[in-house]
């Protein structure tokens, strides 16, 4: 009993420094909460209703007309087409150097590590103006690419160069932390157990993270559908040919036409709330499998 007795008091005693260390007194706790509720209701609730007020002010059937136009079909149909192929390829990316990263050792790890973050530091515009140097037609493979007839800038190609490089950090950001948090050990055994490379991941690596990976994904594929800075650069604007549905609402709202550029502004914020949406699941079914983990 001696023993069971030391070990409630000890627990309580750790409940107890818990509660001390993170007790604040009530109009501390009421302070933070309206600020943050302010803050939410300000910058981000209060805009996303005014979208959707705006966009359905003239009613159902402007809404929707502006939907159905030629050039608003052609920018939904090209920010999906971009987001098809840069999320698929920064997954693939992202996977590769997580791996790289977490499970070897290898000299210019670190600078890896920091280039994957390289995006979040440069302007979009930046990196927009950097490839209108590299592929435009005075740019450094510009005479190359005009003898070959291809084209990048003003094209769908520039387009997808930039959406990867603004969005490629994201899938590996999420990745690395957890498989370096893994460590190396399953992969280890189950290649003495004899299974393969290829094996050792399908069975072993992807079933660990898996959610982290759909969460990386999921991010990658929001900012892939948003992006304006760099592409704004590399579309040179042109209607039902480069215009993204970013894009394209900035025509429609620098021409005055509000209805239509709120009608399409709604649907990315339906596309955001629906990232959203899936993102959560993903936590919580992430949280779900690590409270079954610890109960096992």
């Amino acid at each position: 009993m001696g023993a069971v007795d030391a070990a409630h008091w000890v627990t309580r005693a750790q409940r107890f420094e818990k509660n001390i260390a993170t007790r604040e007194s009530a109009w501390v706790k009421w302070m933070l909460i309206v600020i943050a509720l302010t803050f939410f209701g300000l910058f981000l609730l209060l805009p996303l209703v005014t979208v959707f007020i705006e966009a359905f002010r003239k009613g159902w059937q402007i809404y929707l007309a502006a939907l159905v136009e030629p050039d608003a079909l052609s920018a939904i149909t090209l920010t999906l087409l971009v987001a098809a192929i840069a999320v698929p390829l920064n997954l693939v990316f992202g996977v590769a150097a997580a791996w790289a990263i977490a499970k070897f050792n290898f000299r210019g790890k670190q600078l890896l590590t920091t280039l994957i973050d390289l995006p979040f530091s440069v302007s979009p515009v930046v990196a927009g103006l950097i490839f209108v140097l590299l592929f435009g037609a005075q740019g450094w493979f510009g005479s190359w690419l005009f003898a070959h007839d291809l084209k990048i800038i003003f094209a769908v190609p520039g387009l997808v160069i930039a959406t990867i490089f603004v969005t490629f950090p994201f899938v590996a950001r999420e990745l690395i932390p957890l498989m370096e948090a893994q460590g190396r050990e399953e992969e280890e055994a189950a290649i003495m157990l004899g299974a393969s490379g290829w094996q050792t991941f399908w069975r072993v690596t992807l079933p660990n993270i898996k959610w982290g990976l759909l969460y990386g994904v999921i991010l990658s594929n929001a900012r892939a559908m948003g992006e304006f800075g760099a592409v704004s650069v590399v579309s040179g604007h042109i209607r039902g040919r480069t215009n993204t549905m970013p894009l394209y609402v900035e025509i429609l709202y620098n021409e005055y036409n509000f209805a239509a550029a709120f009608a399409v502004a709604s649907l990315l914020a339906l596309l955001a709330l629906l990232t959203l949406v899936l993102k959560s699941l993903v936590e919580w079914q992430g949280r779900r499998r690590l409270q079954a983990d610890q109960e096992l």
